[in-house]
């Protein structure tokens, strides 16, 4: 938990002066310290000291009047936050003195209204005395697929408005029974003041629908059984709706690809226990902590091979996505002790056709779902806000780089390092995020994905009013990207309010600075697909001095022409050609791209390119990417973002003891696609010549890095943009410019790609409204 701000008279210590006479403070706490169990924490806290006074949840966080003998109300003010709960993230600690009133117990008391600015934390994976309750046959909530209490279980997405209460959430439509308020209104119950408070008499409804249907721990059962058959299932959970098969069944597997129109795009899939996460992929120390953590994200581990997976759950991938099941109903669908033998791991996969936002509302998902899922397994408690699953991978070093940074992980705070105005920033059309920032911290919302269809976009201004409505936030600004075409800067104009249009790559720099609570110069090195460049061209391998404020091109990929746009970025051979080309290379037909290319299409390429019509410069890393997979006959055609990437990382970590790599200067890659060409025809394997690439970029960061320290100073190198994403690169480049000296910073709170470039964008567009 980050150190809160702590002002007032309130002893960081215990008082040791051993005064009798009592005294009353007002302790007003700030952060996230609403659904967490941080008043029954409190009342606790006080009854143990011996004091009396009151808790109530208010517009601002939580007030606290507390009376008793000063030694008692010194530790008292120091344990609120060396021993608050899990859950919670103390942001500000304000104390003022009050007259005693010399009364006696400690109470609840309502929640204030006024203005001001409380936090509600992301949603929790169930925790293990629930799941202890949840195997109990003596246990009055066994089985119960909404069980829950105040340190686990949905906040975020069942919450519609603060002070966060029980009125306040979608569990307003179930009134208590008597044993569940007998529990809510016990102090030294677990679940006291736990709003989600739930059990099988008075709880949301489980049910099955499709050609059979049952209801509550029936529908359990048979949705097991029809996923043990084979079946396809969609599935309700916390943020959405998920497809749900046996990941072991190979024909299943199949069709829900068909179905899904998923193309190879890897699936995720959830295993019951730790150990069975380790039989797919390697799971060290660092990756299990992830795992099993509170936030239980899909976690990328290198794949083992054999596995017990279907082929095609993740062909191609150098990485198996795996996570564990975060709710009661996820760990039921694996079955309890005693249990008929049901599925062992399972798909689980968004609900929705590929490039379509998660769906959360249950009529919709009947709508939307149908033709894809075989029945609905769900439940008739409300979404707000669609949260999809998190995705994390580990970096070398240990430390966690979100890839999408969803449920579990927000809307929790980012403390900034500068103060900034209210400012909303709108991030890009590409795995969009929103981010609400105010005075010293941000709030980035849940992913919502591409801005391309009109559902997105209506997922996108719901995700917006929620966030605004969590946070308090009434921005003043709006910060977009510069990209004349982005849908989300399209939004921005139509507002109305100011707007600041921040460069695509220097977002990404400064995103990456905010999260490390940086304020100076560093040199950024932006590596990714597309962004909008300044001279028009299609930036993606830049090396940046930047600031908040401003930013200088120190260097970047030599520009090759990007030829047909998306057809280029779809078809990576046509990336290839392009690069051949421009580093006089012919294009002769025991080159695979060359080979794969149809005659009239490379006629048409070359017509194209003489003549420059339609090909934009780019310098783009990410395409260099693509067309190294393609002149290696990796990936030729790519049915989703980065497969031809992924796939030439997956060769490349597959050959052991690669210690050189190619020569290669940002500046001029003809030497780079020379010596690979002259590889492929003296019949190196593929996984060399792919390992050397890796190298080869690392390599050029490092001399692009030292040629810049030398005419700068700035010791401080930051590593963003999406092709950071790629676990090997990063940590090629992490070791190399640490052996350089150098201060290498890499994303651990906002995904590298566009997922992290509201947050930039925000701090960028305050900076700059202060000149």
């Amino acid at each position: 938990m980050k150190q809160p701000l702590v002002s007032g008279s309130a002893a960081a210590e215990p008082d040791t002066k051993g005064s009798r006479r009592p005294v009353r403070r007002l302790v007003a706490v700030g952060g996230v310290v609403q659904g967490v169990g941080f008043r029954p924490f409190v009342h606790a806290l006080a009854t143990e000291l011996g004091l009396s006074g009151q808790v109530a949840n208010g517009p601002a966080g939580a007030r606290i009047e507390i009376e008793g003998g000063p030694e008692a109300v010194a530790a008292f003010c120091h344990r609120l936050t060396a021993d608050a709960p899990p859950l919670a993230d103390i942001a500000s600690v304000a104390t003022s003195e009050l007259p005693p009133t010399g009364g006696t117990g400690f109470a609840i008391g309502s929640s204030l209204t006024g203005h001001g600015r409380t936090l509600v934390p992301p949603d929790a994976a169930t925790c293990d005395p629930c799941l202890t309750e949840l195997a109990d046959p003596a246990d009055r909530r066994h089985r119960h697929p909404f069980l829950t209490c105040t340190d686990c279980g949905p906040r975020f997405t069942i919450t519609t408005a603060t002070p966060y209460d029980r009125a306040t959430t979608t569990m307003a439509a179930y009134p208590m029974c008597p044993d569940c308020a007998a529990e809510y209104t016990n102090p030294s119950d677990r679940r006291f003041h736990a709003q989600p408070i739930a059990c099988w008499a008075c709880g949301p409804r489980l049910r099955l629908t499709g050609a059979v249907r049952r209801e509550g721990g029936a529908a359990l059962t048979e949705a097991r059984r029809m996923l043990a058959a084979g079946a396809i299932l969609a599935i309700k959970g916390i943020g959405g709706y998920h497809l749900v098969c046996d990941a072991t069944a190979p024909s299943a597997v199949g069709e829900l690809r068909r179905r899904k129109a998923r193309g190879e795009k890897p699936f995720a899939v959830m295993t019951p226990d730790a150990d069975t996460a380790a039989r797919l992929g390697h799971l060290g120390p660092a990756e299990r902590r992830v795992l099993t953590g509170r936030s239980r994200p899909i976690v990328l581990l290198r794949r083992r091979s054999p596995t017990p997976l279907a082929p095609r759950v993740c062909p191609g991938s150098p990485d198996i996505g795996v996570m564990l099941p975060y709710t009661p109903l996820h760990r039921l669908l694996f079955g309890l002790p005693g249990d008929p033998p049901g599925p062992g791991i399972l798909v689980v996969t968004s609900g929705n056709l590929s490039g379509e936002p998660l769906v959360t509302d249950d009529r919709e998902a009947m709508l939307r779902l149908d033709g894809l899922a075989d029945a609905w397994l769900w439940h008739d408690r409300p979404i707000v806000v669609a949260c999809d699953d998190s995705v994390v991978r580990v970096r070398a070093d240990g430390s966690p780089l979100p890839i999408r940074r969803s449920r579990g992980l927000a809307p929790a705070r980012i403390r900034l390092p500068v103060a900034v105005r209210p400012v909303l920033a709108v991030g890009g059309d590409l795995k969009n995020t929103l981010c609400l920032a105010d005075g010293d911290a941000a709030w980035p919302s849940a992913h919502i994905g591409d801005m391309d269809s009109l559902s997105a976009r209506h997922a996108f201004e719901r995700a917006e009013s929620h966030l605004r409505a969590l946070t308090g936030v009434e921005p003043v600004r709006i910060a977009a990207d510069r990209h004349p075409g982005y849908r989300s800067a399209r939004w921005a104009r139509r507002d109305g309010r100011p707007l600041t249009l921040v460069q695509h790559h220097h977002a990404h720099i400064a995103s990456a600075m905010a999260e490390h609570g940086l304020d100076e110069p560093v040199i950024g090195i932006a590596f990714d697909g597309t962004g909008y460049g300044d001279d028009g061209a299609v930036w993606g391998g830049e090396v940046l001095l930047a600031d908040y404020a401003r930013y200088r091109r120190l260097t970047h990929l030599a520009y090759v022409p990007l030829p047909g746009g998306d057809a280029a970025v779809r078809n990576p051979y046509r990336m290839a050609l392009a690069h051949l080309r421009a580093a006089g290379l012919a294009w002769s037909p025991d080159l695979p791209c060359a080979a794969t290319c149809p005659p009239e299409e490379r006629r048409l390429l070359e017509a194209q390119l003489t003549r420059g019509i339609a090909c934009v410069p780019t310098s783009s890393v990410g395409r260099l990417f693509d067309a190294v997979s393609s002149l290696l006959g990796v990936c030729h055609r790519a049915g989703y973002e980065a497969q031809a990437a992924m796939e030439l990382e997956a060769a490349a970590v597959t050959a052991d003891g690669v210690r050189d790599g190619y020569p290669f200067a940002l500046e001029d890659p003809a030497p780079l696609l020379a010596a690979i060409v002259a590889d492929l025809r003296a019949g190196t394997a593929v996984p060399l010549i792919a390992a050397r690439f890796h190298l080869a970029v690392a390599g050029a960061v490092r001399t692009a890095c030292r040629r810049a320290r030398r005419s700068t100073g700035v010791r401080t190198v930051v590593l963003t943009g999406g092709v950071f994403a790629n676990a090997l690169l990063d940590g090629m480049c992490t070791a190399g410019l640490a052996e350089d000296g150098f201060t290498v910073l890499g994303h651990r709170v906002v995904p590298p790609g566009d997922g992290g470039l509201a947050l930039g964008q925000a701090v960028v567009a305050a900076r700059v409204a202060e000149r």
